[in-house]
């Protein structure tokens, strides 16, 4: 694990390819702020989020992992709340309640319900231990995928008609959730047309110069 990039006492540690560290670093550069980068190869030697430096870190061994002084937060949304807290403007999170739980509502359809279902370990297991070969195993992810996206664009589709961006005029906590879960889309070829509200959210955001630095191709550790 190597550090890397600008310091204003954040270090994320993080891996180019994973999707949920993807979240926060976009999250990072909407609020602006500067941070370390210290790589975790989720492959390398079988992987580094399993050493035992790693896990003293992060008991769960994944990444993304935020340390800031004394404070260690993991767990990608946990981490976007704690910036929310320590650097609350821009915010990623309207100020109404309704509309609060509208956008919490899209980032947790992609976070609970679809990326846990297409991560890494996940993969594997069904590899390795299930004996689903390749096929099958995208086979399953775009099962999880077509679901986590529908019923994105249902709860769009229930707002009215489509913006820019989830909520409002600024992306947030949903569209950084959606975006790097499109990326994860991309990658395995499953393809956003059927849900012309995301899509036009993901094109939108994509273009943003927040989302094209946290992008993973642009990424320290990606290859």
């Amino acid at each position: 694990m190597a550090e890397t990039g600008g310091d204003n006492g954040l270090v994320l540690y993080s891996y180019w390819r994973s999707t949920a560290a993807f979240r926060v670093r976009i999250a990072l550069g909407l609020k602006g702020l500067s941070w370390r980068h210290a790589g975790v190869d989720l492959v390398r030697d079988g992987g580094e989020q399993h050493a035992e430096a790693f896990r003293e870190l992060n008991p769960a061994g994944l990444v993304p992992a935020l340390v800031h002084g004394d404070t260690v937060v993991s767990q990608s949304l946990a981490i976007c709340d704690y910036l929310e807290d320590v650097f609350p403007e821009p915010a990623l999170l309207p100020s109404g309640p309704a509309d609060r739980a509208f956008v919490r509502a899209i980032a947790l359809d992609i976070a609970c319900d679809v990326h846990p279902l297409n991560n890494l370990r996940v993969q594997q297991y069904l590899g390795r231990e299930m004996g689903q070969d390749e096929a099958a195993r995208t086979a399953w992810m775009h099962h999880w995928m077509k679901l986590g996206f529908g019923a994105v664009e249902g709860r769009l589709a229930g707002r009215g008609p489509a913006g820019d961006v989830c909520h409002g005029e600024a992306p947030g906590l949903a569209d950084l959730c959606l975006v790097a879960q499109a990326y994860n889309a991309d990658r395995f070829g499953f393809a956003l047309d059927p849900f012309p509200r995301v899509a036009r959210i993901v094109a939108h955001c994509r273009k943003l110069a927040p989302f094209v630095a946290a992008a993973p191709e642009a990424q320290p550790d990606a290859p």
